[in-house]
C-alpha cells in the first residue's frame, strides 16, 4: 500500500532542478480561480437566476439559435479552412528558402496584432457591392459582405495565425531525412504524406484548429462591419449578447453567454480527447 502511495506520489510530483512545485501550483490554482473560474462562475450564477424554464425559453427562441447557429457554424467552417491552408503555409515556410519568406512570415502575424475593428473596416471596403473585390463577385450574383460568407473571411483572417505558429514548430522538428527514407523504401508523395508527416504534426493540428475555432467563436470586432448584424440573416451570438445589455436585460444577456460557454466547452472537451487519442496512438507530443 506504501508502495503504491509513493508511486503515485512520484508521479505526481517529479524531481526538477528548479524547486518551488507547492508555490508555482498554489499560485498557478489561486491566479486560474481568481481570473478565470470566478468570473465564469458569476456568469452561470447569474444565468441560473432564470430557472429551467427561463433557460430553456431563451435557449430556444428563433433569435438566439439562429445566432448561435452563425457563430458556431461560421467559426467551424473558418477553422477547417484555416487548417488546409495554415498546414500549407507552414510547410512552405518550413520548406522553402525564397525571396520575400521572412516577409511572407511577418505577415502572417499581421492579424495579431491589427487592430479587429481596423480589420473588419478593411474586409468590409474590400467585398461590399463597390469594393475592390466585391465589385467583380456581384455580376455573378455572389454577396460576400453583410452575409455569413463575409463572417467566414473574416474568421478565417483572423484565425489563420493561430494554427501556422502551431504547426510550424512542430514540423521544423521533422527532418527531410525521414522523407528521404520514405521515398527510397517505395512510398508514394500521398503515402509520405498520409504515413509520415500527418501523424506527427495531428496533435499540432488540431490544437491549432481549436485554437482558431476558440478565437473565431468570441471574435467580436472585425465581425460586426462586415456581418451587417441584420436579426436571421448575420448576426452572431456576441453581438446579440451587446444588444440584451443595451437593452438592460442582463438576466438574458447572461444566459445567451452560458449557453456558448456550455457549448465551447463541450466541443473544446472533445477536441482535447482526440488530441490526447492522437498522442497516445503516434506517440507524439504536442
Amino acid at each position: 500500500m506504501i508502495s503504491n502511495l509513493a508511486k503515485a506520489g512520484w508521479r505526481f510530483k517529479r524531481p526538477s532542478v528548479i524547486p518551488g512545485f507547492g508555490m508555482t501550483l498554489g499560485f498557478t490554482l489561486a491566479y486560474l480561480t481568481l481570473i478565470v473560474l470566478i468570473p465564469l462562475a458569476g456568469l452561470v450564477w447569474r444565468s441560473a437566476s432564470l430557472g429551467w424554464g427561463g433557460m430553456w425559453h431563451v435557449a430556444t427562441d428563433a433569435r438566439t439559435l439562429n445566432a448561435l447557429k452563425i457563430s458556431f457554424g461560421t467559426s467551424l467552417v473558418a477553422a477547417l479552412i484555416n487548417v488546409v491552408f495554415g498546414v500549407i503555409v507552414a510547410w512552405v515556410l518550413v520548406r522553402y528558402r525564397f525571396p520575400g519568406r521572412r516577409i511572407i512570415d511577418a505577415i502572417v502575424d499581421l492579424p495579431f496584432a491589427l487592430p479587429t475593428a481596423v480589420a473588419g473596416i478593411a474586409l468590409t471596403a474590400l467585398y461590399s457591392k463597390n469594393g475592390w473585390i466585391g465589385r467583380w463577385l456581384d455580376p455573378l450574383g455572389i454577396k460576400v459582405a453583410f452575409t455569413p460568407i463575409g463572417i467566414t473571411i473574416a474568421l478565417i483572417f483572423i484565425g489563420l495565425p493561430f494554427v501556422v505558429r502551431t504547426v510550424q514548430p512542430v514540423m521544423e522538428e521533422i527532418r527531410k531525412e525521414v522523407e528521404e527514407a520514405a521515398a527510397t523504401l517505395g512510398a508514394t508523395r500521398f503515402q509520405t504524406i498520409s504515413r509520415v508527416l500527418l501523424p506527427g504534426l495531428t496533435p499540432a493540428i488540431l490544437t491549432g484548429f481549436a485554437l482558431a475555432f476558440a478565437r473565431a467563436v468570441g471574435e467580436y470586432g472585425s465581425v460586426i462591419f462586415i456581418a451587417g448584424n441584420l436579426p436571421y440573416i448575420s448576426e452572431i451570438a456576441p453581438l446579440l449578447i451587446v444588444i440584451r445589455l443595451e437593452e438592460f436585460d442582463y438576466t438574458g444577456a447572461t444566459a445567451i453567454a452560458a449557453i456558448m460557454l456550455l457549448i465551447s466547452f463541450t466541443m473544446l472537451f472533445v477536441i482535447n480527447l482526440i488530441q490526447a487519442w492522437s498522442r497516445r496512438r503516434y506517440g507524439y507530443a504536442t
